[in-house]
């Protein structure tokens, strides 16, 4: 069952359909778990015995019963499940819960399936996934990457297929760095609308629970059933629907960017900024600034002493047991003064009311999810630097009272992923979700680092036009867009070849343009837009297309095949190969990064 596709709705169906039973999911889940043993994914993972109960329930029950039936979920090891040690990545501290966390008990009543406890930077302290006893979680990519934190095990999880959904926490990004680094949707709800009784805490007033997916439909299938007020949690709110998403949609883009070098953050960025322009959101420029200063409270202000009173006890006691670099955060906390607490306060109050003004019109703001990712080995040589810098578009949404989501927005050439993150006010989430599929959905990435189908893929051609697919020049923003845009054309999403092309720059310009060559050996996927273009219109456009370009027929990345620019191999003879930037906007925008 390698091909077994984990999905919400592939699995839905096939249990309806008495094709499948959960059984034989879990199975596979622990065979696939087994394959990846080395890579310190998880703390614990439920044995035969263990895992009985949850099944022994759904066989009595129809399918169509329970919105979650079947569903294999990890659970970051920070977060209670009944009978199954709770360890926040520090095994002097473990103990065994009677209860399972309040929304662990939603869930599972839904008919999702615990599979275990995910491995987490020690008491959810970190972005990065390498501050473990447990050992560094490996990025479901490339192993020598940060697989991002704190909620590391969790995001891995999911993206390399090991299970449909997973839970994490996030304070300051735990939930959407992770998410970036593996390629995967992450939801870090609104403040209190997903309770946080049975979690470890970190940062109590701040702290949400989070939820991984490979698309943005599994986690809304997921935050209905998981969202909901907890009177045992004093931080519980109820959900609220929130304005709507909007058709003629207005997005925020920062006017100043810091991606710290990364030319593939920044490509990926201006992409994603593109795809939804294409989609019909107008982008407007806004001023960042407040809600940075706001993010630099969260560590260097008197929130962190919350990471000291919610383990004060334990570092008490066994301050040796901690992870020397999360003894050197939290363990300075405990000097912060309740002056410094309420100076901070009323800093914060200032900043929030600038940035809702900022807000306001908006319909969400987008930011990269993190500006780079790093090599572990970077990262141990400068751990508090590197961590700071990936969370340097994440701190301060908690802080401010915001809602987000994390979405996959491209790979650099080495094959990692890069991530955006589209932000609200709180109570927002529903709307995200609807923004997040239209961009995920655009942009036709894979799903984490599976071969599985999207659940909605792009759509149909329309019988009236020709889908054409365009690598270079004619992409979204830039020179001659509006020669596809004037002939009423209609963008469709952005998707990559098969893996049997090389990229050239061609000599000549203005505008420059690249020339795409199938190879018989050699090749590699390269970034295409598709447009569908009337009918009327294509002899028109097909005039105006200069040698050595010519139309020809392009394979994509999941076989199917469209009309699309390709160019004579005698012309790239003296031209540059840059296949390796993976785009024509990756090329246009500097030397290709990690």
């Amino acid at each position: 069952m390698s091909e077994l596709n984990l999905a919400a709705d592939a699995l839905l169906h096939a249990y309806r359909n008495r094709t499948l039973t959960p059984d034989a999911v879990v199975n596979e889940c622990l065979a696939r778990i087994d394959r990846r043993a080395s890579a310190n994914i998880w703390i614990h993972v439920l044995s035969r015995d263990e895992l009985e109960p949850y099944l022994a329930r759904l066989r009595t029950l129809d399918p169509a019963t329970l919105p979650l039936f079947g569903l294999p979920f990890a659970i970051k090891d920070n977060i209670d499940l009944a009978g199954i040690p709770t360890t926040a990545g520090c095994p002097e501290f473990a103990y065994t819960p009677t209860h399972s966390a309040r929304v662990v008990a939603r869930l599972v009543a839904a008919g999702a399936i615990p599979i275990g406890k995910t491995n987490l930077d020690q008491f959810a302290t970190g972005l990065v996934g390498s501050r473990s006893p447990f050992g560094a979680c490996h990025n479901a990519f490339d192993p020598d990457w940060l697989s991002g934190g704190s909620s590391a095990g969790s995001a891995v999880a999911v993206a390399s297929g090991q299970v449909t959904f997973s839970l994490g926490t996030d304070t300051a990004g735990s939930g959407r760095v992770p998410a970036a680094f593996n390629n995967l949707i992450g939801l870090k709800p609104t403040r209190g609308v997903l309770s946080t009784s049975g979690v470890v805490p970190a940062c109590r007033t701040l702290d949400c629970v989070s939820i991984f997916t490979l698309e943005a439909t599994d986690a809304r299938r997921v935050f209905a059933v998981a969202a909901g007020e907890d009177e045992t949690d004093l931080y519980s709110r109820a959900p609220q629907d929130g304005q709507p998403a909007r058709a003629g949609f207005v997005f925020g883009v920062p006017q100043t960017l810091e991606y710290f070098g990364d030319a593939a953050t920044r490509a990926s960025f201006e992409g994603a900024v593109a795809a939804l322009s294409a989609l019909g959101g107008e982008a407007r420029d806004i001023d960042l600034s407040p809600m940075l200063a706001a993010a630099c409270l969260l560590y260097e202000g008197p929130w962190v002493a919350e990471r000291y009173a919610a383990i004060e006890d334990f570092i008490e006691a066994q301050p040796e047991a901690l992870f020397p670099v999360t003894r050197q955060i939290i363990g300075p906390a405990k000097a912060r003064s309740a002056v410094d607490a309420f100076k901070a306060q009323y800093r914060l109050l200032a900043l929030k009311r600038e940035a809702d003004r900022i807000l306001a019109p908006l319909d969400f703001i987008l930011t990269p999810t993190a500006p780079s990712i790093y090599r572990r080995d970077e990262e141990a040589a400068a751990p508090i630097e590197l961590n700071s810098r990936l969370g340097y578009y994440t701190n301060f949404m908690n802080l401010l009272d915001y809602s987000a989501i994390a979405v996959p927005a491209g790979f650099c050439p080495r094959g990692l992923p890069r991530g955006v993150t589209l932000f609200a006010g709180a109570f927002q989430d529903r709307a995200l979700l609807d923004y997040a599929e239209q961009l995920e959905t655009a942009l036709g990435l894979p799903l984490g680092a599976t071969s599985a189908q999207r659940s909605r893929p792009l759509p149909a051609s329309d019988p009236a036009a020709l889908r054409l697919a365009v690598c270079g020049a004619h992409m979204s923003g830039l020179p001659l867009n509006h020669e596809l845009t004037s002939r009423g054309a209609r963008f469709v999403g952005a998707t990559r070849t098969a893996a049997q092309y090389r990229l050239y720059a061609l000599a000549g310009g203005p505008p420059r343009r690249p020339g795409l060559v199938q190879v018989p050996a050699g090749g590699a996927g390269v970034e295409v837009e598709l447009w569908d273009l009337p009918l009327s219109e294509v002899g028109g456009f097909l005039a105006g297309v200069p040698a050595p370009l010519g139309i020809g027929t392009l394979k994509l990345a999941d076989g199917t095949r469209v009309k699309g620019f390709l160019c004579e191999a005698a012309a790239c003879g003296d031209a540059e190969d840059i296949t390796a930037y993976g785009s024509w906007r990756g090329f246009l925008r500097g030397p290709a990064a990690a």
